[in-house]
């Protein structure tokens, strides 16, 4: 009976600590003329503890149920405790009955400063804004978290972009760059317009895409085609509506090199008009669309 209680209370303890993100965080100083390496090292495990330690939710994930997520922090300049350089933030999620995980998010934030002084513990609290280095670390867990969730059920993120909302509003009484309303493609633009109903085909397209379409394509691989061909269509109806969207670059920066992958064997699906209508909401990867074959 020990030991039954033993092994129920182990398994119990391994299935609650495991956190949300299994995010693997590069802090890069190439750009530094600074002799000691220290501080960007002891900066790049400090970060990796806290995204992938820190609770985000009140959800139980198991430990085959983390986010995989990378994030690339190359610093540009270094002063006296003050980083600048810029972060890029990917993620991916497995796809149903493979062994392929399909890009979810690929994003290049350009506005990132922060302070920093080695050592100090880094800890969110989502009611006050402390560290700038801190709330944009969170933000971006809370994107991903919320992007992932999208790609499982319609809408299934809210919660999460709300979190990313409530970072923005705090983040907004500092001067830290990147969240002001009036700067384009801020922090501020990218959660407002995930949570907005005049981007809402955007969400749908991400459940539609990875759900019902590239989740079947290895048991039915015409479906699946069939079901991404038409879900980008969508984007065609948001462009009429708001041309140059954000959240479209945001889409196809991850989605590209995979869409002209699916499209480029197997059942076929009516390439002209999918070239077509690719060509007109997402023109600047008119080179990746050519090389889907007639």
């Amino acid at each position: 009976m020990r030991k039954f209680l033993f092994v129920l209370i182990f398994s119990f303890s391994v299935l609650t600590s495991a956190q949300e993100l299994n995010c693997v965080i590069t802090v890069n100083s190439d750009q530094v003329s600074q002799t000691n390496q220290q501080v960007f090292k002891t900066l790049e495990r400090s970060l990796n503890d806290f995204v992938n330690k820190t609770k985000w939710t009140n959800r139980i994930y198991k430990e085959n149920e983390r986010v995989n997520a990378q994030m690339f922090i190359t610093i540009t300049d270094y002063e006296s405790n003050s980083f600048k350089g810029n972060i890029q933030i990917q993620s991916s999620r497995p796809v149903y009955n493979t062994s392929y995980e399909t890009p979810i998010f690929n994003y290049k934030d350009n506005q990132f400063s922060f302070q920093y002084i080695e050592f100090q513990p880094l800890i969110f609290n989502e009611n006050v804004f402390e560290s700038n280095l801190v709330s944009v670390m969170a933000y971006y867990a809370y994107v991903i978290l919320g992007l992932d969730a999208d790609t499982f059920s319609l809408e299934g993120g809210s919660e999460y972009f709300r979190k990313a909302q409530n970072i923005v509003t705090q983040a907004q009484s500092s001067s830290s760059l990147g969240w002001s309303q009036s700067t384009d493609r801020s922090r501020f633009e990218l959660v407002d317009n995930l949570m907005s109903n005049t981007y809402r085909e955007y969400r749908v397209a991400m459940y539609n895409y990875h759900r019902k379409g590239i989740d079947i394509l290895a048991d039915n691989n015409s479906t699946g085609k069939q079901v991404i061909a038409g879900t980008l269509n969508l984007f065609e109806t948001m462009i009429k509506r708001r041309p140059n969207a954000f959240l479209i670059s945001t889409f196809f920066d991850a989605k590209s090199d995979e869409i002209r992958n699916i499209f480029s064997d197997g059942p076929k699906v009516d390439v002209v008009k999918l070239k077509e209508t690719l060509n007109r909401i997402a023109p600047l990867y008119s080179s990746t669309w050519n090389d889907i074959k007639y």
